[in-house]
């Protein structure tokens, strides 16, 4: 009977062990993951060139839903504005290499604006805009 209750508490305390590993390594992962790269003003402006509009009825753009994720995570953008409403305009430039989606933020004239390497296909980071 004794040897039922060691083998018990040896399951528990396994269990508690495994349990406490478990959630130390979801911590530590949580804590490394990467947050959305903020662009410096100098490497923006290198890129800037000729750009032009492009209809948001086009849907031909990068699909910026993963990265618009991160940036709610990151609380960068407001999780109260609608996705439908989220995309002011998009613009690429003249060797469609790069585009630039401008999101709406809840304040007025100022929004996030997302740069895309349409070649390598990710987004490479975002800014920061008031107009």
């Amino acid at each position: 009977m004794a040897m039922h209750h060691y083998l018990r508490l040896t399951f528990i305390l396994l269990f508690v062990i495994s349990s406490f590993i478990v959630v130390y390594f979801v911590i530590k992962k949580r804590r490394n993951r990467k947050a959305p790269k903020l662009l410096s003003k100098e490497n923006y402006s290198s890129m800037r060139e000729e750009m032009k509009e492009i209809p948001l009825a086009n849907d031909n753009f990068f699909n910026i839903w993963p990265y618009v994720s991160e940036l709610k995570a990151a609380k960068i953008l407001s999780n109260k504005i609608k996705e439908s409403e989220l995309i002011h305009k998009v613009y690429r430039n003249s060797t469609n290499d790069f585009e630039h989606v401008l999101l709406v933020t809840e304040q007025e004239n100022r929004f996030v604006e997302i740069v895309v390497d349409r070649k390598k296909k990710k987004a490479m980071g975002y800014l920061l805009l008031n107009l």
